[in-house]
């Protein structure tokens, strides 16, 4: 992560691991997705749905990353900080991958979220983001973790960090409203599982590093 392309990649990689897993946005995605195939009409097509959601969540996001880098700059510059930051980032990412491990014997993308409510995909992306305590979570510390070592490159650090993250959710919900809408035959459970398991190692792994940063800093 020494370099802009590195920030990008991995800030990817990490939001993907993320997004794959089970909850409000996946869930929403999944039900919107659903109730456009099965009535049919309307403005927006089932495969524009997740597109469209990530649109509503990347907005609080970016709105997110201005605020903590305009307001926490001179904060992340402390050595103790960034090594608190770091120490605590490397936990939620380990208790994360432990947590993706644990569940990949019962995941599936069938049967859930699945609701006869329609809303626009922006609106329905914007509430279950801000209603997900998850992640609040994640960016108080993961996030913040992230911006710290972005600034080093200043504003086109952050913009590294942030078009890796988004894209990262633009790709995921993108294939699921997708597939679903192509009739659900291109991401099968098994799938769905191996890419959940080999996000879990890369999590883990990148877990252990930002511990392992955060305890230089702390030591330093």
């Amino acid at each position: 992560m020494d370099t802009l392309t590195g920030i990008a990649i991995t800030s990817f990689l990490v939001g993907l691991s993320g997004a794959m897993m089970p909850g409000p946005v996946l869930s929403i995605t999944i039900g919107e997705t659903a109730s456009r195939l099965q009535r049919p009409g309307g403005r927006v097509p089932g495969a524009l749905v997740g597109p469209l959601i990530v649109l509503g969540h990347g907005l609080l996001e970016i709105l997110l990353v201005l605020g903590i880098s305009l307001g926490l700059g001179a904060v992340l510059a402390r050595q103790s900080i960034l090594g608190v930051i770091g120490v605590v980032g490397g936990g939620v990412l380990t208790w994360m991958a432990w947590g993706m491990f644990r569940s990949l014997r019962g995941l599936s993308l069938r049967g859930e979220g699945r609701s006869d409510a329609r809303q626009h995909p922006v609106l329905a992306g914007i509430l279950t983001t801000a209603s997900n305590p998850y992640w609040t979570l994640w960016w108080a510390t993961i996030g913040l973790g992230y911006i710290g070592l972005s600034q080093r490159f200043g504003l086109t650090g952050l913009l590294a960090f942030y078009l890796g993250h988004i894209c990262s959710d633009l790709a995921w919900y993108s294939l699921v409203s997708g597939t679903l809408a192509v009739g659900g035959q291109l991401l099968t459970d098994r799938v769905y599982r191996g890419l959940v398991g080999a996000c879990a190692v890369f999590l883990l792994g990148f877990g252990l590093y930002f511990g392992y940063a955060g305890a230089v800093h702390l030591l330093a």
